[in-house]
């Protein structure tokens, strides 16, 4: 039975891999910062430790035939390069395990400062020794209902002109990185993204309906090399629509007017939007 130790396998995207692994038949370590609660993922072994500093991941990577490192800090993201440094140094000294990275798809082509972060880690990885396998994902479904509520927060929704995006769910995507786990390192792996291409505007109307709320859009075409990015499609990725689950979809399953304040990564399993 391989071991397989997933660094955030509380947030997001790792709730949703621990499982899959587990079903999967192999034993699941999960790094966290602090110790095991009612409502972790049942049937893993709990290694307490820190990225950010190290502590505890000689003992968290030891014996583990692959590591999938999902914890990433966007309110602190260049925490993340030390966190990715720690982690592959630690692998190094305990048996150079199969190291599984998430990214995001258009790292190299939007110039967000997020991004630039992400693309640094993706080359440490690449440079760091081990057998590797990156993943890059386009933006999860909670994600953009995160982004809508914040904007909603005014009586206009203000959206950018000429921006798509391509919504891809959780589930979809910790099914693709299960498989890449359990297989051959195999480097840059293909994009993932969700099922459709869609402008944010169709997005807007969509989680509009489906929260109960009214408000009349506005598209605002933002300045920066960021934004023009987006628009020039750097973020999405067409020819990879693996995708299962759309934005409607999604919406229908977790989202309902009662559900309007709750923070990123709350959505499922009665735990509010995500």
């Amino acid at each position: 039975m391989s071991t397989i130790l997933v660094t955030g396998g509380t947030g997001a995207l790792g709730r949703e891999v621990v499982p899959r692994l587990l079903a999967a038949g192999c034993q699941v370590r999960v790094l966290s910062r602090r110790p095991r609660r009612d409502d972790d993922p049942a049937g893993t072994q709990w290694m307490v430790g820190d990225l950010r500093t190290g502590a505890g991941l000689d003992t968290a990577v030891r014996d583990a035939a692959v590591v999938v490192h999902c914890a990433s800090d966007p309110r602190r993201p260049r925490s993340d390069l030390g966190a990715a440094r720690n982690l592959i140094d630690a692998a190094r000294a305990n048996g150079n395990p199969h190291l599984v990275y998430v990214s995001i798809v258009g790292v190299d082509r939007v110039p967000l400062g997020y991004y630039r972060i992400k693309l640094t880690v993706e080359q440490l990885v690449e440079n760091s020794g081990l057998p590797w396998t990156i993943l890059r994902a386009t933006q999860f479904h909670d994600l953009i209902c995160y982004l809508f509520q914040l904007l909603a927060r005014l009586p206009v929704l203000m959206i950018p002109a000429g921006v798509s995006f391509q919504p891809v769910d959780t589930g979809d995507v910790a099914a693709r990185l299960t498989a890449l786990a359990l297989g051959d390192p195999a480097g840059r792996a293909a994009d993932f993204g969700g099922p459709r291409v869609q402008s944010t505007a169709e997005l807007a109307r969509a989680w509009l309906r489906a929260t109960g709320r009214r408000r009349r859009l506005l598209n605002v075409r933002l300045p920066g090399k960021a934004f023009r990015g987006y628009r020039d499609g750097g973020n999405v990725a067409p020819s990879h629509a693996d995708g299962k689950v759309g934005f409607e979809e999604f919406l229908r399953e977790h989202v309902s007017p009662s559900a309007r304040s709750a923070a990123y990564g709350r959505l499922r399993a009665g735990r509010g939007p995500r």
